[in-house]
């Protein structure tokens, strides 16, 4: 990151040893760090903390500077009721659909996910700090650098905290304090009088209609202990614990769940034990070590700290051995009811755009969350696919829980017939960026073809000899109605089996398996083609060409993320994405949130279109997004760039902007490496360090002045290597060894 300054507060540089356990918190600030005059006034614009398992948003409610306090396996996990019975099956849905008699589909299926609180994830707890003497901050800023919150009053006191980067705790140190102060536990309210009025999935339902008994929270000495029973026999935990030396008041906060095994009384001792400073070394090293991985360097102010933002948030909300990132991964709502869309897992678009920049950003790592938890949770998956589709193999659920169980909804995409091969395909992303052939024996290839043997079963081959689905659907077109379930193949069932045929026969002939390789490539080979409108466009069906602007790119999931479609393939291709861009512009972004707009910047950035890309970056960046850089779904400008204009706030959007931008600087998923493929022209200056290249290559380049001058390439696991020559304007090959570098620098 650019323009760093050390500051270490209340000591000379350097020192390391101090007074007290709470008096060595030094920062680095950063042009990229959120500063504002104040703290927000709202949750969803808390200054975001995380670490994939606990999460705060520091804000300011009713003269309380509040840290709002969450855990990722906050779960309220009683079984969907609905998804029970003889009807329980994919047989039962398609009966009525041939009957044209889709109401009890929908009762069973679809409304209970509206109708009922749970399984849900819920909310943590609060913890307060009265302003009432000490009065309001005068600065509040986020370090990206270091992961850090401080609020800086005019009469010099001052707040750091941080939630640790590996362990469940967070901490917190007020210094030059010249009033009393003490932390404040604030509870949820799951109990209160009044109205609990059902509400949308999308504004939330209030917390009382999950019918807990109201948890309570105890005082021992300079401790606050809360303890909340949830549904079954789920409960969860927050302690406080702190201290007070002169006009330092430090402390630190722990939430464990009883799925967790942690207990959040023993998890604050320790931490108290280790000691403030001890403790943001370690934190420290971990972001020291995150933010050195990879980085970027962009002309565009808006779009640099936009990106660095989203990467911070990235490093915040998954980690190697987390659960994957969620709607709202570990920044739950915090106003008395449920997360937008029960804070659950998406599959349909979701939790798959959140991991985009795992692969190129250089972070395997924390991507493994991700796929670690869905290879876990296999058995799960299979028993639901044994249930509902009647076959062997494995299918995801569309719509989930942390456990992996279905929630129900519009079962054209909360139990979709090929979210499983969506899902599979991050299996085959970290394996093709990683090189790794050990994951690919063991994971990736398994888990593609478990899905494969699924699909083959559960799809039908016609009397012409294609492969097809007897209905298909594509999200969200046509909503839950009968009309959403196409008799006809839609490009996106189509494009996914496309996909999971196609990659299943690629890694069986890596691990020479020849015979499944064949076997794969016959089922691809009895897929039909893409369907194209009389303007050579994808359509969502056969007959139903894109007429109408809608917020998921679906139809046209060929050309990105799959890349089945792709300018490489020539000028077929070529007048099919164009085509289709057309088309999506052409009927402009009326009913767009803010993800649609990073998705579409990823999609021009493979037509190598900069300028596009880059203006639906800003568009995004600037019209989607909270003061503190959530995505909010719908336009927050007022200036017209969608016709939604709500806030419900999930965090897919973000993340692909930041894949958006990898897009644009590096793209390798053709065998070829390409450097700055699709930048604007009015880019001179760019550059990045360590940038992911399929093949398990490290790629570094530097464009001075609208020149590339520099192209490094670093060589993990060896192998063969193409890449694009911007001195020669060809590509060229070599055959690396392991730890081996390339450099076509400029001389």
């Amino acid at each position: 990151m650019k323009l760093k300054t050390i500051f270490v507060l209340g000591l000379v540089a350097g020192m390391m040893s101090c007074s007290t356990p709470a008096d060595y918190c030094p920062v680095t600030a950063s042009g990229n760090d959120l500063v504002f005059p104040a703290l927000a006034q709202s949750w969803d614009e808390g200054i975001p903390l995380g670490n994939a398992t606990v999460g705060a948003l520091v804000w300011e409610k009713d003269t309380a500077l509040r840290f709002s306090l969450d855990r990722t396996d906050l779960w309220d996990l009683r079984p969907a009721d609905s998804l029970s019975g003889n009807n329980y099956r994919f047989a039962w849905v398609k009966e009525h659909i041939r009957k044209g008699d889709y109401r009890p589909v929908q009762k069973k299926f679809d409304e209970p996910y509206d109708r009922m609180p749970a399984p849900s994830k819920i909310p943590g707890a609060a913890l307060e700090f009265p302003l009432t003497k000490l009065g309001k901050p005068v600065q509040v800023r986020l370090y990206l650098d270091n992961a850090l919150c401080e609020a800086t009053w005019a009469n010099g006191t001052q707040m750091q905290t941080f939630v640790h980067a590996t362990e469940p705790v967070g901490w917190f140190v007020f210094k030059n304090l010249t009033t009393e102060l003490e932390p404040v536990l604030v509870a949820p309210r799951y109990r209160q009088e009044g109205s609990s009025a059902e509400a949308s999935p999308v504004s939330g339902q209030d917390l009382q209609r999950l019918g807990y008994e109201q948890g309570s929270v105890i005082r021992k000495d300079n401790e606050l202990v809360y303890h909340q029973k949830g549904y079954g026999d789920f409960s969860y935990d927050v302690v406080v614990k702190w201290e007070r030396q002169g006009n330092t008041l430090y402390g630190t906060w722990s939430i464990t769940s009883s799925l967790s095994g942690e207990q959040a009384e023993e998890e604050t001792s320790t931490a108290m034990l280790r000691g403030l400073a001890k403790d943001y070394k370690a934190h420290l090293d971990y972001w020291e070590h995150y933010w050195a991985q990879s980085s970027v360097s962009l002309p565009d102010s808006i779009l640099q700290k936009q990106y660095y933002n989203e990467m911070y948030k990235f490093g915040s909300a998954t980690r190697e051995n987390s659960y994957p990132i969620s709607l709202q991964a570990v920044w739950t709502a915090d106003n008395g009811k449920l997360p937008p869309w029960k804070g659950d897992y998406h599959h349909d678009l979701n939790t798959q755009l959140s991991y985009w920049p795992a692969y190129a950003g250089n972070h395997l790592s924390e991507g493994l969350g991700y796929l670690n938890t869905l290879w876990n949770q296999r058995d799960t998956y299979k028993r639901y696919t044994r249930q509902y589709f009647e076959t062997e193999g494995m299918n995801v659920p569309g719509v989930c829980t942390l456990t992996g169980e279905p929630m129900g909804g519009w079962i054209q995409y909360a139990m979709s017939q090929t979210a499983g091969a969506w899902l599979a395909q991050h299996f085959y992303l970290h394996w093709k960026y990683s090189a790794d052939k050990e994951f690919l024996k063991e994971r990736a290839y398994p888990f593609l073809k478990d899905v494969a043997v699924y699909m083959e079963q559960n799809s039908i081959v016609d009397s012409k000899g294609f492969r097809r689905l007897e209905f298909s659907s594509s999200p969200e077109i046509y909503d839950n109605s009968l009309q959403a379930w196409f008799k006809d193949m839609t490009n996106y069932d189509l494009s996914l089996m496309h996909f999971l045929f196609g990659a299943g026969a690629e890694m069986a002939n890596e691990l020479g398996i020849k015979t499944e390789a064949a076997h794969w490539n016959k089922l691809k080979s009895q897929l039909p083609d893409f369907d194209l409108d009389n303007e050579g466009s994808l359509t969502f069906a056969k007959g139903f060409p894109y007429n109408a602007s809608h917020r998921h790119f679906s139809h046209a999931l060929a050309i990105h993320p799959l890349g089945i479609i792709d300018w490489s393939d020539g000028e077929k291709a070529q007048r099919i994405i164009r085509a289709t861009l057309k088309k999506m512009n052409d009927y402009g972004p009326d009913y767009w949130t803010g993800y649609t707009y990073s998705w579409f910047a990823n999609m021009q950035a493979r037509a190598f279109n900069g300028e596009e890309a880059a203006k639906a970056l800003r568009t995004f960046a600037e019209c989607f997004c909270l003061k503190n850089t959530f995505h909010a779904n719908g336009d927050q400008s007022a200036s017209g760039k969608s016709k939604f204009t709500y806030r419900p706030f999930t965090l897919e959007g973000n993340f692909a902007f930041a894949a958006g931008i990898h897009e644009m600087l590096l793209q390798s998923h053709t065998g070829v490496i390409r450097v700055f493929p699709a930048v604007p022209e009015s880019w001179k200056n760019v550059s990045f360090n360590n940038l992911r290249a399929m093949g398990g290559f490290l790629v570094s380049a530097a464009l001075k002045d609208g020149k590339v001058v520099r192209l490094e390439i670093y060589a993990e696991k060896g192998g063969r290597l193409a890449v694009f020559s911007p001195f020669e304007h060809k590509v060229v090959e070599y055959d690396t060894q392991p730890g081996s570098r390339i450099d076509l620098a400029v001389e």
